[in-house]
């Protein structure tokens, strides 16, 4: 971080052009004495001079006065860690003080503001009594509406929001944060949580019910939805390999997902089978591949939908664009199916194996109508 020093940045440029003090002074219509505070700090130049030294020195006036109203990352991460150990050494008032006073120095440092909104709201509890705590609140609720009108950043703006909902939940206004955080629910599993806590004070536990849910599905789905391609980034591990895929199928097997969503069970058995083959585990492949083809019985109709343990959701894929249907038609999902088994190189050699051909004969049966 940098703070403002126009004496050094005065001395230095002047140097590197390899002119006097009294040539400066020429050049700005002053005396050599004026200059000489101004490097020495006693003095500095007068408002109307900035425009002039800068160009003179071929730099922004911000580059004259040495002074940045931007800090890194590396600077943010380290200022946090000092005034978070602060607030457990210091008198309480103090450390506040202090971050207000880095708060109105970087007032236009975004990344900053956020940290320090953070900061604070890790820290408001400690607060001598409830009203700081609710002025402390209220400092933070302003940070993260400034964050979000002004700045660019998406994210950050985004993460504000939810720091400012966090507020309102202790300041117990349940319906400020619906009106921050209801709406299409995104996979974000701190809002989600906020949002159902909001709905539970608001005296809605069913709305709190199913905002949990929808969070855990999507959550749930996102997650096995990458173990295709995590598989087959460690098919040249074995152990590796096999760990992944015994976890997957806990998960499957724990959350019913061949019921609850076959299509995921189906991508996940497909890439089990696969690496195998890469692995030239031919058994292990066939038997991928077999509860591949027995996962197909489950999959039709092709619709989103809950169960005995989501059985809040329901109404929530009502709200998408092309309803509980699939964007695909069965017709094209059977040939589909049958497609990556058949022809996918990995299983070629494979083709005169007896199982396999047992098993895509199985398939096409189940299939039907393709």
């Amino acid at each position: 971080m940098k703070d403002i020093n126009i004496a050094t940045t005065i001395m230095e440029r002047r140097k590197e052009k390899g002119i006097t003090q009294d040539q400066l002074a020429e050049y700005i219509g002053v005396s050599k004495s004026s200059v000489s505070k101004w490097e020495t700090g006693q003095s500095y130049p007068d408002i109307t001079f900035l425009p002039m030294l800068a160009t003179f020195f071929n730099i922004s006036i911000d580059e004259l006065m040495n002074y940045s109203p931007q800090m890194t990352i590396s600077d943010i991460n380290t200022l946090y860690h000092h005034l978070a150990k602060a607030f457990s050494h210091r008198p309480f008032d103090d450390v506040l003080l202090e971050c207000q006073q880095v708060i109105k120095k970087y007032y236009s440092c975004f990344p900053l503001l956020l940290q320090m909104a953070t900061l604070l709201l890790n820290h408001q509890m400690l607060a001598s009594n409830e009203n700081v705590q609710k002025d402390i609140l209220q400092q933070i609720i302003d940070l993260c509406q400034r964050i979000k009108s002004e700045s660019d950043d998406i994210w950050l703006a985004k993460q504000a929001n939810s720091i400012e909902a966090v507020c309102y939940m202790f300041l117990q206004e349940p319906d400020t944060i619906l009106d921050l955080l209801s709406g299409a629910l995104k996979p974000d599993q701190s809002d989600a949580i906020i949002l159902a806590n909001a709905y539970q004070m608001a005296g809605q536990p069913p709305k709190a019910k199913e905002v949990i849910q929808i969070s855990i599905y999507q959550h749930l789905m996102n997650m096995l939805g990458a173990f295709p391609s995590f598989l087959l980034l460690y098919a040249d591990d074995n152990k590796k390999f096999d760990e992944i895929l015994k976890r997957g199928i806990i998960i499957l097997d724990g959350f019913k997902i061949e019921s609850l969503n076959p299509n995921i069970a189906l991508q996940i058995y497909h890439a089990a089978a696969h690496g195998y083959m890469t692995q030239n585990e031919h058994k292990k492949a066939l038997n991928m591949l077999s509860i591949y083809a027995d996962v197909c019985t489950k999959l039709f109709p092709v619709t989103h939908h809950g169960d005995a343990f989501f059985d809040a959701i329901d109404d929530w894929f009502l709200t998408f664009d092309l309803g509980v249907v699939v964007p695909r038609d069965e017709k094209v999902v059977k040939e589909s199916i049958l497609t990556d088994i058949t022809t996918n190189p990995a299983f070629a050699p494979l083709a005169k194996d007896l199982t396999y051909m047992n098993i895509v004969n199985t398939l096409k049966k189940k299939l039907g109508g393709i």
